[in-house]
């Protein structure tokens, strides 16, 4: 294809060459550069792309993509832009044919919910006959293709590679989770979504690698209702208004609220040997009582958006029922078979909103005693580690701290931290620094009535140290344990 098609739908200056040249491949890393590829010079938090102008040159790139003034050798046409990763977003698109037209694209934004509700979404969808895609924390799912996640939202590039290979594979729609760096960085630029959503708010993604404030956080996750043709909304949330102020879409609303377009009436709590779940009454847009096998608030308001959504696609309601009984995901509130006499579960609350919502709710089934098993990762805000340690030492009758994934710092230093946190209450807590050691301490001394939570980790199954990730799924240790504590017999 020429340069000029590639460009199309950007403002751009042509500072050397010419954009009507032929081109190969489009690239923002360096090493994948071939004969008459395109370079985009991608400014990232380890490394500059313009930094690599002569290496890509030499490899025989014919044209590069910048947003600085550069020196650059005279047979490489040089495109400058006012900013290259929104330039990547644009030319990724046209590279592989917009196959983001061509599918209906929902698109999930909050602090938490969003993995959920992308299965529940899913789920429902396939019901009815739809072939569904998705792109989340876990994992991209493009037929009977599983591909495991780097980020929550990819690179722009590979989500416009991702759409078009759904196209291939018959899809005609996507789930996926949008996040605020994804907002931010420009990954999902000039994707018309179908139906955008916003689950909740929470200061949550503060620091130096993250945003530099909450107003920042708030006004990257408000993005998403500039680009879609539909916003639902969770009412209930406080910042819920901030959000959708400059909102150019429709917007719908779900919650608690007398107010909210689709709610929630009539909740119960179901609890049963082996099963925590809930039941409500979905009222307004829709009128069915709902049960659901994942339990708490924070799972009503999941299931209702995914209900809000699946309406607009014409899903019978038995259906939906049916698909809400059959969506699970691993490692948020995933239930391990342990033990007769407590409840094991994995759940991948990582930080103090959702480790909060997580404990109110398992409280609310009134367990003999609720066990939080938690550790912090390392280079991010120690915030996060002194709210987590405060809200385990409120709402757990015991702690039991632990490394997560420590990356560069000391993980007794990260422990330390959390320690802060728990000393601000009068909660019991022990440290095992040792992960696998740690949940054999909960599994051994687990009581009747019990309900224990591993939380932080996850669908993760890996542990960061020192930049390498070694294997470490929480399921294998719980196994190993079981056999540990089998053999010690």
């Amino acid at each position: 294809m020429k340069l000029s098609q590639l460009l199309e739908r950007l403002e751009y200056e042509v500072v050397q060459g010419s954009d009507a040249i032929e081109i190969s491949t489009l690239t923002y890393d360096s090493r994948k550069v071939e004969k008459d590829s395109v370079f985009v010079c991608i400014c990232g938090a380890v490394s500059d792309g313009h930094q690599y102008i002569e290496q890509v040159a030499e490899s025989g790139a014919s044209a590069i993509i910048v947003e600085k003034e550069v020196d650059a050798p005279n047979h490489l046409t040089v495109i400058r832009v006012k900013d290259t990763r929104y330039a990547l977003a644009m030319t990724s698109a046209a590279y592989f044919g917009y196959p983001a037209e061509k599918l209906k694209v929902i698109g999930i934004t909050g602090t938490k919910g969003k993995t959920t509700t992308t299965y529940m979404i899913k789920s429902i969808l396939e019901g009815v006959g739809r072939k569904v895609g998705l792109i989340g924390t876990i994992e991209t799912i493009i037929g009977d293709t599983t591909i495991p996640a780097a980020n929550t939202t990819p690179e722009s590039y590979m989500i416009h590679q991702y759409f078009s290979q759904m196209l291939e594979a018959g899809c005609d729609s996507v789930v996926m989770e949008v996040s605020s760096q994804g907002l931010m960085l420009h990954r999902t630029a000039g994707i018309p979504f179908e139906i955008g959503i916003f689950t909740n708010l929470g200061k949550d993604h503060i620091g130096p690698n993250e945003h530099t404030d909450f107003e920042d956080y708030k006004r990257c996750k408000a993005l998403l209702f500039q680009q879609c043709k539909l916003g639902i909304a969770n009412i209930d949330d406080e910042y819920y208004q901030d959000v959708f102020k400059n909102a150019t879409c429709h917007v719908e609303t779900f919650g608690f609220s007398e107010n909210a377009d689709l709610r929630a009436d009539n909740v119960q709590l179901v609890s049963r040997p082996g099963y925590l779940g809930v039941s409500y009454h979905a009222k307004g847009l829709l009128d069915m009582n709902v049960e659901i096998d994942i339990p708490g608030k924070f799972s009503v308001y999941n299931s209702l958006t995914a209900i809000a959504v699946c309406r607009h696609f014409q899903v019978p309601e038995a259906v939906i029922l049916d698909a809400l009984k059959c969506a699970k995901v691993k490692g948020r509130i995933e239930m391990i078979p342990v033990s007769e006499d407590f409840t094991l579960l994995i759940d991948y609350a990582h930080n103090a909103m959702s480790l909060e919502s997580l404990l109110a709710t398992l409280k609310e089934y009134h367990p003999n005693r609720l066990v939080c098993l938690f550790g912090c990762g390392g280079n991010r805000s120690k915030d996060r580690r002194f709210e987590m340690g405060e809200v385990s030492g409120r709402l757990a009758d015991l702690t039991i701290i632990t490394s997560d994934n420590p990356r560069f710092e000391d993980p007794q230093a990260i422990i330390d931290d959390i320690k802060v946190g728990i000393g601000r209450t009068n909660g019991e807590y022990v440290e095992i620094c040792d992960r696998k050691a740690a949940i054999k301490y909960a599994i051994e001394h687990g009581q009747l009535g019990d309900i224990i939570v591993l939380a932080g980790k996850g669908h993760e199954d890996y542990q960061e140290i020192k930049g390498v990730k070694y294997p470490m799924d929480e399921r294998v240790l719980i196994q190993e344990v079981l056999e540990e504590l089998r053999a010690e017999k």
